[in-house]
């Protein structure tokens, strides 16, 4: 009989305008051990939804997402009780948009197009943090 307990894996929303990149996404990061995709949208509406159903640990979203602005999810995912970690992953890399994501909210802010591996890198630390941490509670 096994007594260790069963690691709750950390479940991740993607949000995402672009299906074909939303599914890579979901394809690359899905295959971090300790690391669930549990749902995915395209616009603000759905993700607030689907963040709220599924009770997201972490949300991945781009700035540009169809019928609403990115910038008013983030802030409404930000000024929650029950806080989820963001992650902006977005082609918009400027300064403007980095310290603006920073300031409305989101934890981390990469480039797509060159910062994926570290956004990848920064999620798989956050899953064994988790995992560190539940074996930690659980040994008390």
């Amino acid at each position: 009989m096994n007594s260790s307990p069963v690691q709750q894996a950390l479940r991740v929303f993607l949000v995402e305008d672009s299906i074909p990149v939303r599914q890579r996404m979901a394809a690359l990061l899905g295959a971090i051990d300790g690391v669930e995709i549990i749902g995915e949208a395209e616009e603000p509406g759905a993700a607030l939804a689907g963040i709220d159903a599924t009770g997201a640990d972490v949300v991945v979203m781009d700035l540009r997402l169809i019928g609403g602005t990115s910038m008013e999810l983030l802030q409404s995912l930000a000024r929650r009780i029950s806080r989820v970690t963001i992650i902006v992953l977005t082609n918009h890399s400027g300064t403007w948009f980095r310290q603006a994501c920073i300031a409305a909210g989101a934890q981390y802010f990469f480039d797509k197009t060159s910062e994926f591996d570290l956004a990848c890198r920064t999620i798989t630390r956050i899953a064994h943090e988790r995992c560190v941490r539940g074996l930690n509670d659980s040994t008390r």
